[in-house]
Parts: structure tokens; C-alpha cells; sequence
């Protein structure tokens, strides 16, 4: 099984990031990559990560999607 379900991560002005103690790794499926996220979006954001995408291969899921709640 391939590991093509990738995450990209956006700062507060939209920027990509990359780095760090951030997951570059792919995920063997969708709901792994999902799973990972549910897991550890509020360890992103303290790492400063405001949005995601999920990407699988080249094309994009979905987002940018914030990792906070809406007010």
C-alpha cells in the first residue's frame, strides 16, 4: 500500500511550513491521515499551524481547513 495521503500545513498568513517536529510522512489512507490530525491538532497549534490540507498524490482533498474552532 502506498503512503500518498499527505498533510501540508499553513501558519497564520497562509504560508506553508515545513520542518520541525512536523508529520511529513505520508499515510497508507485517507482516514489514517484523518486519524493522525484528530489526534494532534491541538499539538499544532500550539506548534503554530493555523490550516491543513489534505492531499492525496498531487491533488488536493480538501482545504485549507482550520484547526480552530469556529467563534
Amino acid at each position: 500500500m502506498s503512503a500518498d495521503w499527505t498533510w501540508v500545513y499553513f501558519d497564520a498568513h497562509g504560508e506553508t511550513m515545513a520542518g520541525g517536529s512536523l508529520v511529513t510522512r505520508g499515510f497508507p489512507t485517507q482516514s489514517d491521515a484523518e486519524n493522525y490530525l484528530g489526534e494532534s491538532w491541538k499539538e499544532l497549534l500550539a506548534r503554530g499551524v493555523e490550516s491543513v490540507t489534505l492531499r492525496h498524490g498531487d491533488g488536493v482533498v480538501y482545504g485549507p481547513m482550520s484547526l480552530r474552532a469556529p467563534e
